[in-house]
Parts: structure tokens; sequence; C-alpha cells
């Protein structure tokens, strides 16, 4: 069972930005579909981006496109989800996803049934 850790939450301003982290334990594979998710309150899980660990483009959800990127570190176990131009609707607490053994999809990225392994997610609060 790969283990994901994700940090860099908190709180910021309207406008502001926050980046966020997620480290996965060792795994065998080359590369892994790795995502993010948010949930508010009394809303569904929303897929937000993904990216493959090995290679490749991002895909993004439209209510953050141009906003977030998502990117990988330098070695395939930590992924992150440069956040700018943070607005209140974007509160919500914020999970890291991964599919180990398959990659990314682009009809079913975002849903999060496609996912096996989570963190335990990362908080952001933004004030207007």
């Amino acid at each position: 069972q790969v283990q994901l850790v994700e940090s860099g939450g908190g709180s910021v301003q309207a406008g502001g930005s926050l980046n966020l982290s997620c480290v996965a334990s060792e795994y065998s594979y080359s590369g892994v579909c790795m995502a993010w998710f948010r949930q508010a309150p009394g809303k569904e899980r929303e897929g937000i981006a993904a990216l493959y660990t090995g290679g490749g483009r991002p895909w993004y959800a439209d209510s953050v496109e141009g906003r977030f990127t998502a990117s990988r570190g330098n070695t395939k176990t930590t992924v992150y989800l440069q956040m700018d131009d943070l607005q209140p609707e974007d509160t919500a607490k914020y999970y890291c996803a991964a599919n180990i053994g398959f990659g990314c999809y682009s009809q079913s990225w975002h849903y999060s049934t496609s996912y096996s392994n989570w963190g335990q997610g990362t908080r952001v609060t933004v004030a207007s």
C-alpha cells in the first residue's frame, strides 16, 4: 500500500497563493497517476488536477485552469500544486490521490473512484 502525505495548506487572503506538496512512499512502477482533489463542506469531492509522474502534461478542471499548476518533483514520488489567485470558493480540504500501476486517462482522471490511494488531506481557507 502506497502512503501519501500532503502538506502546504493554510489560510490566505483572496488573491493569495499556496503551494501544496504530496509525497508518496516508494513504489516499484516507473510512474503513476497522481491527482489533486478537493472537498468543500457539504459538497462532493472534486477532481481538480492530475498528472502522470512518468511524464506528459497535467489535466485540470475548468474551475482551476489558469490559476493552479500541477508539477512533478525531482523524484517520481513527489508532486506539487501551485495555487495562485486563490478565491473564497477555493476553500476546501485538499487531497492527493494515486492510481498505482496505471497512467492518467482523459476520460476518468477526475473521478475519485479512479484512485486507490489517498492522503489525509490538508485544509485551505481563503478569506475574502
